[in-house]
């Protein structure tokens, strides 16, 4: 893949049960992973799962605003699906108001097969804009 056309931020969990599908997701965008509980073993875990010899792990934060920005440097100017357990109110009205598109998903653990197809929905859309 040339040009990714999304980042796709999430917690190793939320791709745990769904590896062929993020594997076939990620065909046209590209992982950044968020560290939690398990982050070193998961991580190792998924990139097998998802036949990834790299994966980008974004730097942890001392706070939840902090980590927020992290993520919202990284998005840059590229369309982003982030999954987190919550977002804050700063995330929300960051995310309505950048021109990207942006899919904020509420997931603390992995993904239901409707948060999947929500998913798939939107890189559809991404995809037929990039035509």
């Amino acid at each position: 893949m040339a040009d990714p056309l999304f980042h796709l931020v999430c917690a190793p969990a939320a791709l745990t049960g769904a590896e062929t599908w993020a594997a076939e997701l990620l065909q046209d965008g590209d992982l950044a992973l968020l560290a939690d509980a398990s982050t070193l073993a998961a991580v190792d875990a998924l990139a097998h799962a998802l036949d990834q010899r790299t994966i980008v792990l974004l730097r942890n934060e001392p706070t939840a605003p902090e980590q927020d920005e992290t993520v919202i440097a990284h998005a840059a100017a590229r369309p982003l699906i982030w999954f987190a357990a919550d977002f804050s109110p700063r995330v929300r009205t960051w995310a309505q108001e950048r021109g990207p598109m942006t899919l904020l998903i509420e997931a603390g653990g992995p993904l239901t097969d409707d948060e999947r197809r929500r998913v798939d929905r939107f890189v559809g859309l991404l995809g037929r804009q990039a035509e």
